[in-house]
């Protein structure tokens, strides 16, 4: 009995000290800021059935920085010259289910602009593998400050006609990514924004939508989780967007700016046999390749606008002009999942898989806030139109190998 009660003991122990550490590591990745609206996600998506065909929207943002670390000239033309070159190559011969080839967001950073990059990154768009939109690095900024560097900055790609402009006003339209995931100064430190009304300046410049988040690990992460929904500012509070109005089938726009986040949550994998958590963020790079078990786990995620399950929107994000990580984007890893997506998801029947730039998604989300329902591939244009450099009409097919 002695020795039955000694052994327990030391599994009690054990078991003890391999459930703290696993509690201490969640803590070290900041999973206390969104741990209940996991929980909450997760029990409403556990035994969720749909009946029917699934549209899966899927979303590549990429934070794209020519000027990364801090590169030459030299080095930013060979980044940006890689993506023209590699990406059409890598697209080739596949399609979604309306025709359209895989197609890429370029988030760039309005403080590294080149005239010479952005028309590498239009000459793309042309050819029908994505569309720009506006990244941005800052600290310590004020309101009249971010507003005059957004404005310089979308007047340059106004002249280039990289951006597509509302028909009745002829203002600029445009999608954003904060860099450091600060948007709208929500690091406690204050660091890498400043701008505590960032919301209402960037709406009151033509933006519709942001696509920073999930930004976790980092403390920006917001509470909310997988979700659409609108952000309202508070012009004295930092972190606005921290909870919002979720984004329903017979509802309207509301706040300033629709946020669309991308799959967050955890995946468990096993170390010296035993289950240990990791954060799954929709994040790509050599290091955390996209493989078809995270694909799974992404559409899965389920997230949709409400009352629309069925249209499922998966928004995955990268550094993509970082060199390490060019192997696994440009090559065979992304290679793999796009083969994986149009096998898995695009089968006509149970799926079917769409393409979309940012731009795009947001526009089929509004679809489905409309009462949208069937092929959503028929609602990339419904608000936001087309850049000049898209011609509208028929899909921009990739060509065949």
């Amino acid at each position: 009995m002695n020795i039955l009660m000694g052994v327990l003991t030391v599994v009690g122990i054990a078991t003890m000290g391999y459930g703290i550490a696993v509690l201490l590591g969640l803590r070290y990745r900041n999973v206390d800021i969104w741990w209940w609206s996991y929980l909450r996600h997760s029990a409403r998506t556990r035994h969720r059935r749909l009946a029917g065909c699934i549209d899966v929207m899927f979303c590549f943002a990429d934070h794209f920085e020519p000027r990364w670390n801090g590169a030459s000239l030299e080095a930013e033309r060979r980044r940006v010259a890689r993506w023209a070159e590699e990406y059409p190559r890598l697209c080739a011969g596949r399609v979604d289910a309306d025709g359209y080839a895989p197609r890429h967001t370029f988030f760039f950073p309005s403080e590294e602009y080149r005239s010479e990059h952005i028309e590498q990154l239009i000459e793309l768009g042309r050819q029908g593998f994505g569309e720009i939109e506006i990244h941005l690095h800052h600290d310590r900024d004020s309101s009249d400050g971010l507003r005059r560097n957004l404005e310089e900055f979308l007047h340059r790609l106004v002249k280039h006609g990289a951006l597509p402009l509302d028909p009745a006003s002829g203002r600029p339209l445009w999608a954003f990514v904060h860099g450091n995931w600060a948007l709208d100064n929500s690091r406690p430190d204050g660091r890498w924004c400043g701008v505590n009304d960032e919301l209402t300046v960037l709406a009151s410049l033509g933006c519709y939508a942001d696509f920073t988040l999930p930004s976790a690990p980092d403390r920006t992460q917001t509470s909310t989780i997988n979700s659409l929904y609108y952000a309202t500012d508070d012009p004295a509070q930092p972190k606005s967007h921290d909870q919002g109005t979720p984004v329903i089938v017979g509802g309207s726009p509301s706040g300033q700016l629709m946020i669309v986040q991308g799959p967050l949550g955890l995946r468990w994998k096993r170390r010296r046999g035993l289950p240990v958590p990791g954060i799954e963020n929709g994040d790509v790079r050599s290091s955390h390749p996209p493989t078809p078990q995270r694909v799974d786990h992404w559409v899965k995620t389920g997230i949709h606008v409400g009352g629309r399950p069925e249209w499922v929107f998966v928004k995955i994000h990268t550094h993509g002009t970082q060199e390490e990580d060019m192997p696994s984007l440009l090559g065979e890893p992304t290679a793999r999942m796009f083969d994986y997506l149009e096998s898995r998801y695009n089968d006509g029947s149970n799926y079917r898989l769409h393409y979309v730039t940012a731009r795009e998604m947001y526009n089929i989300a509004r679809a489905a806030e409309r009462g949208f329902t069937g092929d959503a591939g028929r609602y990339r244009d419904l608000v936001i139109p087309r850049p000049s450099y898209c011609a509208a009409g028929t899909p921009r097919r990739s060509p065949a190998p």
